[in-house]
C-alpha cells in the first residue's frame, strides 16, 4: 500500500560513480526505521572467463524508462522513500554499476521495494552490457 508520503528522491543514469552512502542518505528520514541498499557491482569472472571490466551503453530513453519503472514499483509497495541509479560507460572491477536505496517504516516494504525494483529495473532498462575478458575478447550482455 503506498502512503502519502511515498516519494522518489531521485533516479539517474548516469556515466557519474554511484555513491550508495548518498542514495541511503537521499532516502532516510526519521520516521523510516528501515533503509534497505543493493549495489550491483562488477566482478572480476562470468562464465569462466576473467573479466577486466565493462562497459555500460543506454539508449536515450533509458533516463525515462527508469523513472517510469521506479514509479510503477513505488506506487505499488508501501516504501516510503527510493532512490536508483545505474551507470553507463567503462566501469573496472569493483565499481558500482547499480545502485538502490529504499526506506520504509518497517523492514518488509523496505526489502520487498529493493527487490521488485532490482528485478524490474534489470528487465525494462534499455542498458547494455560489453564485459571485456583478459584475452582480449569481448561480449554483449543483454542485446538484442
Amino acid at each position: 500500500m503506498t502512503t502519502a508520503t511515498t516519494r522518489v528522491a531521485f533516479t539517474a543514469v548516469t556515466p557519474e560513480p554511484l555513491d550508495l552512502e548518498a542514495h541511503a542518505a537521499a532516502v532516510a528520514g526519521p520516521g523510516r526505521g528501515a533503509v534497505v541498499t543493493f549495489a550491483g557491482v562488477v566482478r572480476d569472472s562470468d562464465g569462466g572467463h576473467v573479466v577486466t571490466g565493462l562497459e555500460y551503453v543506454g539508449h536515450p530513453t533509458a533516463p525515462d524508462v527508469l523513472a517510469e519503472v521506479v514509479a510503477e514499483v513505488v506506487a505499488g509497495s508501501g516504501a516510503e522513500c527510493v532512490a536508483v541509479s545505474h551507470r553507463l560507460g567503462w566501469l573496472e572491477v569493483g565499481e558500482t554499476a547499480f545502485a538502490v536505496a529504499v526506506s520504509g517504516a518497517h523492514r518488509r516494504e523496505a526489502f520487498e521495494t529493493a527487490s521488485r525494483l532490482v528485478d524490474e529495473v534489470k528487465a525494462r532498462l534499455p542498458v547494455w552490457k560489453r564485459q571485456v575478458f583478459d584475452d582480449g575478447s569481448a561480449e554483449w550482455v543483454n542485446s538484442a
